[in-house]
């Protein structure tokens, strides 16, 4: 009993750190990075105290839930950039992203937010901007794209379809297919635009 013992410790904190990330999950991909720690102690059902033993800071249980989906999205854009063919290549990745963004708001607040309070992927992000950078010249370059497009109509596209997660469940999909196709159909539009908003980060 007494060599089991510290067996069944490890074993019960790992089980209150697996229900931590789990609601954090839940909670962030419906309503976004705001959600108060004790509220995710509560869908956990784990007092504050050991929320704040597994994770010290919201940041760090920020960067521990989206690290599946910064994966996910990073294999989007790898695959995307992969494409022979690059409009068809940025189509993909135009039409993932919004699924993902749909299914997940955290992830796109915590991805496209330069605010200082937010979680910040750093490296990965700036790596990601820099493939889709690339990846939309390539386009441009073979007449695909729109020539006076710019990276951040990519963002605002992004940042815009944060609204897909207020529709219901059962409309994401087709909703984010939707909007995605829209966003595409601007893209290579040949109508006159205002200046870009500088917003990529």
């Amino acid at each position: 009993m007494t060599d089991q013992l510290p067996h069944l410790l490890r074993a019960d904190a790992q089980d209150n750190r697996d229900r931590v990330l789990e609601a954090a999950r839940a909670l962030f991909a419906e309503r976004g990075l705001d959600v108060p720690m004790r509220e995710i102690a509560r869908r956990a059902q784990v007092g504050p105290a050991t929320l704040y033993r597994r994770f010290p800071t919201k940041q760090s249980l920020i960067d521990e839930a989206f690290t599946d989906e910064l994966r996910t999205c990073g294999a989007i854009v790898q695959a995307g950039c992969a494409d022979p063919d690059p409009w068809r290549g940025l189509c993909s990745v135009v039409h993932e992203i919004t699924e993902l963004n749909a299914r997940n708001q955290g992830f796109v607040d915590a991805f496209t937010s330069s605010f200082p309070a937010a979680v910040d992927f750093g490296a990965h992000r700036a790596s990601l901007l820099r493939s889709l950078a690339d990846l939309c010249r390539r386009a441009k370059e073979a007449g695909a794209l729109r020539p006076d497009f710019v990276l951040d109509d990519l963002i605002l596209v992004l940042m815009a379809g944060r609204g897909l997660s207020a529709a219901p469940p059962e409309a994401r999909a087709a909703a984010a297919r939707r909007f995605a196709a829209l966003a595409l159909e601007a893209f290579r539009g040949t109508t006159a635009l205002p200046p870009p908003a500088r917003i990529a980060l």
